[in-house]
């Protein structure tokens, strides 16, 4: 299908990109594409970002039917546009699609899509450090009707906004609340699926470790509470003496892109990456026994956020001294400078243009 193009009559004032916040502000054009039971995708077009005109009976607004990927555009010294493994964000798209009754999408049309609404607002792309534009994929159900079933009609949609740091002080360790009050998601539900609903389950926590002093939570798994899973909406990524642990991927959390990142670069690395359950109580006597080198986060947002403090039941352990460890910074500085060019890509993750 061919995607029709209307550009905007009234251009927006770009923001400082030495100043900016993270999803705030939005870029002039938007992808859009319709989907019609019997009729399949149709009319995929860019048009001036702006608002959607939706009956107040759209499904999604009542059971939650969507998905959403993000991903991120930079621009390289010589002025080109590369994104990071934009296929896989793709194709976990469908994936998620697939778990919520929402129709296939083609991937490369989808690709296409993406490429096509950066190539409009290229000029958006902020070149300051540490700043990308930020790409933000989605799928919603817009029948109106009322009742508990897939929805007939859809649009997937992209939208863009520059960006700076996922946080204002930078690179910097966090501390973190270990939640096992709450549940965010079990096996057999929607965990591995990239949704709204995920997100909205998570946020009474979230706020709660706020007033505590925490910056994010560590979630435990739904069921025993005791096996770690996740740091917030990111992998968790834990050294131990000369190995690294990560939670596996169950059904319960996202198979992040950066998390499979990070393990490739690991591996390259020569450090060996286990992959299995693990208890809170086996990691807080990894740390009692010194053999708790270091702690982070991945994720497409922050890409790597180091893990300094971690609160539970009552007890707080500090990790590296509260400072970034030498593999956190490592993955780090690999993992960006792949993204913006200044490092090789090796395994054919840029897609360039």
């Amino acid at each position: 299908m061919k995607i029709s193009i209307t550009r905007t009559k009234n251009p927006k004032v770009k923001p400082d990109e030495n100043n900016l916040l993270f999803g705030k502000i939005f870029t002039d054009h938007m992808f859009i594409m319709d989907y019609e039971e019997g009729k399949g995708w149709h009319d995929p077009r860019v048009v001036p970002y702006g608002p959607l005109e939706l009956d107040p009976s759209a499904m999604v607004l009542h059971y939650g039917q969507e998905t959403f990927e993000g991903l991120k555009a930079y621009k390289t010294k010589d002025g080109s546009v590369q994104l990071f493994r934009v296929s896989d964000n793709v194709k976990r798209l469908n994936i998620s699609d697939e778990r919520l009754c929402i129709p296939h999408i083609d991937e490369e049309l989808a690709i296409e899509a993406i490429k096509t609404v950066v190539d409009i607002d290229r000029d958006w792309i902020p070149t300051a450090k540490d700043t990308s534009l930020y790409i933000r994929p989605f799928v919603i159900a817009t029948e109106p009707a009322l009742g508990v079933k897939p929805s007939s009609s859809y649009k997937f949609m992209v939208i863009l906004s520059p960006v700076g740091s996922y946080y204002k002080e930078g690179i910097m360790p966090t501390k973190i609340y270990v939640e096992d009050k709450y549940v965010r998601a079990v096996e057999g539900g929607v965990g591995a699926a990239k949704t709204g609903g995920n997100y909205a389950s998570s946020l009474r926590a979230q706020m709660e470790a706020h007033e505590k002093g925490y910056s994010q939570i560590l979630w435990l798994d739904g069921k025993e509470r005791k096996y770690v899973e996740e740091v917030g909406t990111s992998n968790a990524i834990f050294v131990v003496d000369d190995k690294v642990y990560t939670a596996p991927l169950e059904g319960s959390i996202l198979a992040g892109i950066t998390r499979n990142t990070t393990i490739t670069l690991l591996k390259e690395m020569g450090i060996e990456v286990v992959e299995e359950r693990f208890t809170i109580d086996q990691l807080f006597k990894w740390h009692a026994e010194g053999r708790l080198k270091e702690a982070f986060a991945t994720g497409t947002a922050a890409v790597i956020s180091p893990i300094g403090q971690l609160g539970w039941k009552g007890k707080d352990i500090v990790l590296n001294d509260f400072e970034i460890g030498e593999i956190s910074q490592t993955i780090y500085d690999t993992i960006t400078g792949i993204q913006n060019g200044s490092i090789e890509d090796k395994h054919n993750w840029i897609t360039k243009f």
